[in-house]
């Protein structure tokens, strides 16, 4: 591979589009990509109006609605996007592909994935089907930022808190199905001593009142905005309750004992946060039984094998390093552009993967 340093100046552009339970993770992941890129890229992040703001330093480009997307395609004319915008379209990705020469997307599960030249599946579904060559699926995609990896595997050397162990309740960003409200009811049966934090994101827009009533009626029960260093925060847990998004490889990587709900049809799919990782999946949030939900957060608080099993099984995956793979793929599609160049085929994306 030639060294990009001696490549004519080359342009990559992030499009990252905020999409339902995904929460600050796409934008957290471009970062920690651009961050680990060489300087002589220049780098733009296109994104819609009132997503999450782009990495510091970094050039941004704004729009309204997604058909100014290719009028901005058109005139910065990137070599590479990186897509990280839920499903597309076959429609729209070919309309793309004749404006820039190559196309990565992050978890599509559209039919435009089939039309990008490379499409990385961190979140995927049970399949007996082969993907298509030119996807790379697997937790092993993951990529922690750096305050994740700077408590990677903290659970194998931390014993259970005593005698108030902690539960942290947090179902991301915005928690449309107020999970939140639900798992406190039920909390509020639980007879063993422990210490509960809920952590309400941002963008959680139901009534909060009715939340601080429940917790007074509890003791050790609080209520807590999601703090800058979540993942500090989050390693001060025992037992964590969250959805099935990305958060748990968040805490695979530390290594804590997880209780996931699903906080739709497309979480419930997902077949990473289960038992064979060392997850508790107990199906649709809205649908969980009291019973069910207190005996999962019990179990490992007070039974050690248990709890030991499940950290094992989480960092026995040692995930949070899909970094370099993911850096090598963008420099391969500088050096090698599937269209516009007179080699118009490009090479082989089985080559590099």
């Amino acid at each position: 591979m030639i060294p990009i340093d001696k490549l004519p100046q080359m342009m990559l552009a992030f499009y990252i589009q905020d999409t339902e339970g995904k929460g600050t993770y796409p934008i957290r992941r471009a970062k920690v990509i651009a961050e680990s890129l060489p300087d002589t890229i220049e780098i733009i992040f296109i994104l819609k109006k009132g997503s999450h703001p782009a990495p510091e330093g970094f050039k941004t480009i704004t729009f309204k609605n997604s058909s100014e997307l290719l009028g901005i395609l058109e005139k910065t004319r990137p070599n590479l996007l990186v897509r990280d915008s839920g499903s597309t379209t076959q429609e729209e990705v070919d309309k793309i592909r004749k404006i820039v020469p190559s196309i990565i997307h992050f978890d599509d599960f559209g039919g435009g994935g089939e039309l990008a030249d490379m499409v990385i599946q961190t979140l995927y579904t049970e399949s007996n089907d082969k993907p298509h060559e030119h996807y790379v699926v697997g937790p092993e995609t993951f990529i922690a930022d750096e305050q994740v990896s700077s408590f990677k595997h903290i659970g194998l050397g931390k014993a259970a808190t005593r005698p108030l162990p902690h539960l942290v309740i947090t179902f991301g960003d915005e928690d449309l199905g107020n999970l939140t409200y639900r798992a406190l009811r039920h909390m509020l049966q639980l007879q063993i001593p422990l210490k509960v934090t809920l952590l309400l994101g941002e963008n959680y827009k139901h009534d909060k009142t009715e939340l601080r009533i429940m917790a007074l009626g509890r003791r050790n029960t609080f209520i807590k905005e999601q703090p800058a260093s979540l993942a500090e925060f989050l390693s001060t847990a025992d037992v964590i309750l969250c959805a099935s998004g990305y958060m748990p490889y968040e805490i695979a990587v530390m290594g804590i004992p997880c209780i996931v709900l699903a906080q739709n049809e497309f979480e419930t799919a997902l077949d990473f946060p289960k038992e064979k990782h060392g997850f508790v999946h107990l199906g649709p949030g809205r649908k969980i039984k009291q019973s069910s939900l207190l005996n999962a957060i019990m179990e490992p608080l007070l039974h050690e094998p248990l709890r030991r099993k499940a950290i094992e099984r989480q960092v026995a995956l040692n995930l949070g390093e899909g970094k370099e793979m993911v850096c090598e793929a963008i420099l391969y599609y500088l050096e090698y552009p599937k269209r516009g160049t007179l080699n118009e085929t490009g090479k082989s994306t089985s080559d590099m993967i």
